[in-house]
């Protein structure tokens, strides 16, 4: 997964960050001020999912590659709940069941 530039730092998602291979736009990779079309372009070439505050942006690009997909959080979702929810989303997708799509989060997990 790729962290969006505007979501905090990975550390804040335990779960997650132990069991999947995050990475942060702004922490790990460097780059301030990107783009969400950059940022995307990234993803892309990654092979990174994203996770975005920003769904209303990023919903649109989506479907433009499946090499990454998109996927939405609500801005005011509690951190550990966006670490279970991520966990359980991305346990029981497969490899590729997210790319190429966007998924709300708040939606994707009861």
């Amino acid at each position: 997964m790729l962290l969006d530039e505007g979501f905090p730092p990975r550390s804040y998602f335990p779960i997650v960050n132990q069991r999947f291979d995050v990475k942060h736009v702004k922490d790990d990779l460097r780059k301030i001020g990107l783009s969400d079309e950059e940022v995307y372009l990234i993803a892309v070439q990654l092979k990174r999912l994203i996770v975005t505050y920003n769904a209303k942006d990023f919903r649109r690009m989506a479907k433009e590659s499946q090499d990454t997909g998109v996927i939405g959080v609500g801005a005011l979702t509690p951190y550990h709940h966006i670490d279970n929810k991520l966990t359980a989303l991305l346990t029981k997708s497969s490899q590729t069941a997210l790319q190429g799509k966007y998924t709300p989060l708040s939606e994707a997990v009861a």
